[in-house]
C-alpha cells in the first residue's frame, strides 16, 4: 500500500502536526505499508492561486508544468491521507487551493455525456485527519455536516474515490479535550490499518 500524507498546518508546534507524527509513525510499523510520501502545503509553499489569462487555459489546468510533481503523487497513491484543522467549518485555505489546482479535469475526472462525470482516481482510498475548537457534534448539529459532505460527495466521489474514513476531533483546545488519547487511537490505526 502506497500512502500520499497532504498535511495542511502553518505550525510545525500545532497539535495538527502531533497527529502528522502519529499517521507517520503508524504508517511506518505498518507492514501491509509499502512506502510513504508526505507533502506539507505550508512547508513548501505550494501555490494555492488559481490563474486564468491569456496564457493560462482551465482546459489546461491537468499539465501545468509546476504542479507535475504532485500529480505525479496522486497516481503514485493507493491511499491518500489529508491532516488539517478545520477552520470556519471547512478546511484550511491553503487545501481548498490544492484542490482547485490538482483535482483537474482530465487528470482527476472526465466530462462525459452524462450528469456525473467519470472519475479518474477510481480505486484509491481517503483518511481525513482533522482537529477543532468546537466540540465533535459541532459540524453535524450546527451545520449540517458540511465539511464531510464537501470533502466526500463534492470532491472525493466526484473523482471516483469511494472509500473515505473521516476522524473529526473536537474540543481540542481545551485542556482536557482527550488529546493523548486521540493521538494514540490515530497512531493504532495508521499501524494497523489495511487499504
Amino acid at each position: 500500500m502506497k500512502t500520499l500524507v497532504v498535511y495542511t498546518h502553518p505550525n510545525h508546534q500545532s497539535l495538527s502536526y502531533a497527529f502528522l507524527q502519529k499517521t507517520i509513525l503508524g504508517l511506518s510499523e505498518n507492514p501491509r505499508v509499502e512506502e510513504v510520501q508526505m507533502v506539507d502545503l505550508y512547508g513548501e509553499s505550494f501555490d494555492p492561486i488559481l490563474v486564468f489569462n491569456d496564457h493560462t487555459r482551465r482546459r489546461d489546468m491537468h499539465v501545468v508544468p509546476e504542479l507535475a510533481k504532485y500529480r505525479e503523487q496522486l497516481l503514485w497513491a493507493d491511499k491518500i491521507v489529508f491532516v488539517y484543522p478545520i477552520w470556519w467549518g471547512r478546511p484550511p485555505a491553503m487545501l481548498l487551493g490544492y484542490i482547485d489546482r490538482m483535482f483537474a479535469s482530465n487528470f482527476a475526472y472526465r466530462d462525459g455525456k452524462g450528469l456525473i462525470p467519470e472519475g479518474l482516481l477510481k480505486g484509491k482510498s481517503v483518511v481525513v485527519v482533522s482537529t477543532m475548537k468546537g466540540p465533535t457534534f459541532y459540524p453535524l448539529l450546527w451545520l449540517n455536516n458540511a465539511h464531510k459532505v464537501l470533502m466526500r460527495r463534492a470532491l472525493l466521489r466526484y473523482v471516483g474515490i469511494k472509500s473515505v474514513k473521516f476522524f473529526e476531533f473536537g474540543s481540542m483546545e481545551k485542556p482536557h479535550g482527550k488529546q493523548a488519547r486521540n493521538l494514540e487511537r490515530i497512531y493504532r490505526y495508521f499501524r494497523k490499518v489495511a487499504h
